[in-house]
């Protein structure tokens, strides 16, 4: 058999066992088949509704008056608010916000009428449920509309007043008019924002728990050499890496589809990307997570219930290091830095822009670059790795 041959069938008997070890494993079935299909099917379901329509708010007007009476009435035909009372004082609608039978106030006081009559300014108060943001959303998107509308209705009147046509008023009070438009993110919900980087997530720590566990067992019970083919246990480690990462490729390659494309097109989250450019981007990313998870399984997990802890430890920080809750430029520089450590900040980063925006690798070459040398430098760090274990075991 010629050396490539050779290559190849050590290539395949490293694949063949490390495939026994992974269906053999009832934790790391789970792991890798039924998280990454379960989580995005329950956080999409959850987040269908992406907002809030017809909450229920208290409106304590103190002197109920033209005025204030068609402010309420507009605000109740929001789409986002229903009056669902009106208290006789704050006192009253506060008590009905504690006990969340409403989830905001609107205050009108008394001198509302008043001062509007005398061209002053004239406030209303709004006090939200901050238990939730979408809560405060809807009451500053409904409450907002109703005042902008307000504001050119009151105007309108003072024109006509002086003796301006309606026409010529409209102009002057309206001189401009605008047009808001979100294309890339059409119904403006919270789940169309975080759950695409939360998909990459997913697939980012399950894969890299599945593999760590794997390297836990081995660890545990002392037979971490024991599964290298006698062959290679004096050799180059790369054909042993190859063989163990084309099982997890193979695994993982149309469950990132099912994650990454599949799943946003069912719930009718933002995907105006390709496929192309999804299966392209996500395959550096793949491939620095399992490298990653190698380095890090073969030198620093002992035990097969250690990467659970490191599991439930990093997803929270790695997902704020995204740049997905937080603005990445307002971040100290030492966090930007370390966060280029996971393949998650690249791979949110581009794969949120090439769904979201419709880019092209080309528009994400910095991340796309980033994970390939993301790839090269873990693929270097578990080779060395894994000798390290045959030179000490």
């Amino acid at each position: 058999m010629s050396r490539i041959g050779h290559h190849l069938n050590d290539i395949w008997t490293v694949f063949s066992t490390e495939v026994r070890r992974v269906f053999s494993d009832n934790a790391v079935l789970l792991i890798f088949f039924i998280g990454p299909i379960i989580y995005p099917l329950i956080f999409c379901s959850m987040y269908s509704n992406e907002n809030v329509e017809n909450m229920a708010v208290a409106v304590v007007d103190e002197h109920p008056s033209d005025d204030s009476r068609r402010f309420v009435h507009k605000l109740d035909a929001t789409p986002e608010l229903t009056v669902a009372c009106h208290a006789n004082n704050m006192d009253e609608a506060t008590r009905l916000l504690r006990d969340h039978r409403v989830r905001a106030i609107f205050y009108i006081p008394r001198d509302f009428s008043q001062r509007l009559s005398q061209q002053r300014t004239a406030r209303i108060t709004v006090m939200s449920d901050m238990s939730s943001f979408y809560y405060y959303k809807a009451a500053l998107l409904g409450g907002n509309s109703v005042l902008a509308d307000e504001m050119y209705t009151i105007q309108m009147e003072r024109m006509e007043a002086a003796g301006t046509g309606n026409s010529d008023a409209a102009i002057q009070v309206q001189p401009v008019i605008t047009e808001s438009h979100t294309p890339f993110n059409p119904s403006g919900g919270y789940g169309s924002f975080f759950l695409p980087g939360l998909m990459v997530m997913v697939l980012h720590q399950t894969l890299f728990l599945g593999i760590c566990i794997l390297c836990g067992d081995a660890s545990e019970n002392r037979k971490a050499l024991h599964l290298i083919p006698p062959r290679l246990r004096t050799q180059s480690t790369y054909r042993v890496i190859f063989g163990r990462t084309l099982c997890y490729l193979l695994i993982y390659i149309p469950i990132t589809l099912f994650c990454l494309w599949l799943v946003p097109r069912w719930f009718n989250l933002p995907q105006i990307g390709s496929l192309a450019t999804v299966a392209l981007f996500a395959l550096p990313l793949l491939l620095a997570v399992i490298f990653f998870a190698m380095t890090i399984g073969n030198l620093y997990v002992k035990q097969k219930i250690s990467p659970m802890l490191c599991f439930v430890f990093l997803s929270v920080v790695l997902y704020f290091m995204s740049g997905m809750v937080w603005p990445r430029s307002s971040m100290p520089r030492f966090w930007l830095a370390f966060s280029y450590l996971f393949p998650s900040t690249p791979g949110i980063q581009g794969f949120v822009r090439i769904t979201s925006t419709g880019a092209t690798l080309a528009a994400v070459r910095g991340e796309y670059l980033a994970l390939w040398l993301q790839a090269g430098f873990y693929f270097t760090t578990a080779c060395l790795s894994l000798r390290f274990i045959k030179k000490f075991k």
